[in-house]
């Protein structure tokens, strides 16, 4: 069984979602939208980082006693749902939009994380991507991909 963070990265096209949403929004020129208030927690995961995790428990599956256990993958970074906005609006160059907050949603979980710790030491596994690689790759990822629109 695995749990992860929250997936972000290219191929997203839920622009719901904070990550893909704030990118698009910052492409067009526009302020992006916070459904929340802005406080809530959550562990943002990329995509590349949650293949290889899900990849390297099966290659481990057959070597370690691993069967009918439970493993959380995440970069363990905690931040708010205002911190991740901003810090793709940072790495966009478009500090000049300032999100629109709508405290909108109701009965969130107020702080979402995960520990990887397990899977640190019982699989040897950690996140290659840092959250600010993740997000360029994620960036430039939309980038092409309106580009061609």
């Amino acid at each position: 069984m695995t749990r992860c963070g929250n997936f972000y990265g290219g191929g997203d096209l839920n622009f719901n979602r904070i990550v893909p949403g704030t990118i698009r929004s910052a492409l067009s020129g526009e302020p992006p939208v916070i459904r929340s208030d802005g406080s809530l927690i959550r562990d943002y995961f990329y995509i590349q980082d949650g293949v290889a995790a899900y990849l390297q428990l099966a290659e481990r599956m057959d070597t370690l006693p691993v069967h009918g256990q439970a493993f959380n993958f995440s970069n363990e970074n905690q931040l708010t749902v205002l911190e991740i906005t901003n810090k793709i609006l940072g790495l966009m160059g478009r500090e000049d939009l300032s999100p629109v907050v709508l405290g909108e949603t109701k009965g969130e979980i107020n702080h979402q994380y995960l520990s990887a710790e397990k899977a640190r030491k019982t699989l040897g596994w950690k996140p290659q991507y840092s959250l600010e690689a993740g997000l360029r790759e994620t960036i430039a990822w939309y980038e092409e991909f309106f580009r061609d629109d």
